[in-house]
């Protein structure tokens, strides 16, 4: 019984909780990491944990020991730099503009409190496209912020703000 509550988990299909729509989709690559102690412990990929193997420190503005260490906001902005920096270059290929190859995206990524008392993230995206015009940077940007999937994942959900500079 207890499995027909976890069949939407295991589908393929999710219903967008925005729009109320189903959304179908086929995986293309999935990743498996666990973490073990919270802000002060260990986080492992679980298929080969070679590919990431870190150790976890709550950061000292939080409350922890600011020791050596990553901790979870440090990884999302890894992931969602790489991420849009990935879909940039596909962005720059749909519209027929050249992705400078020394082209760079920096994520801050700030935890704090919402004005109810929950606590959220903020996020701060800066691609410096080296060489390239204004404009072409600014509509590779906006392009590539519909393609991220990080994008779609913080959208109204978290502040994103996003600035293109050459």
């Amino acid at each position: 019984m207890s499995f027909n509550l976890f069949r939407p988990l295991l589908s393929s299909r999710a219903v967008n909780s925005l729009s109320g729509s189903i959304r179908t989709y086929s995986v293309l690559y999935t990743a498996r990491c666990t973490s073990t102690g919270g802000r002060d412990g260990q986080a492992k990929c679980d298929d080969n944990p070679s590919h990431l193997n870190v150790k976890l420190t709550k950061p000292k503005e939080l409350g922890g020991s600011g020791g050596d260490g990553t901790n979870p906001e440090e990884l999302f902005a890894a992931g969602y730099s790489a991420c849009f920096l990935g879909a940039m270059g596909l962005a720059a290929k749909n519209l027929k503009k050249n992705l400078p190859s020394s082209t760079t995206v920096s994520a801050a990524v700030s935890i704090g409190k919402h004005t109810n008392g929950n606590l959220g993230l903020k996020v701060d995206l800066t691609a410096k496209l080296p060489g390239a015009s204004q404009a072409d940077a600014d509509a590779i940007v906006k392009a590539a912020h519909q393609i991220c999937p990080y994008s779609h994942a913080t959208r109204n959900n978290v502040d994103v703000a996003i600035k293109a500079t050459t």
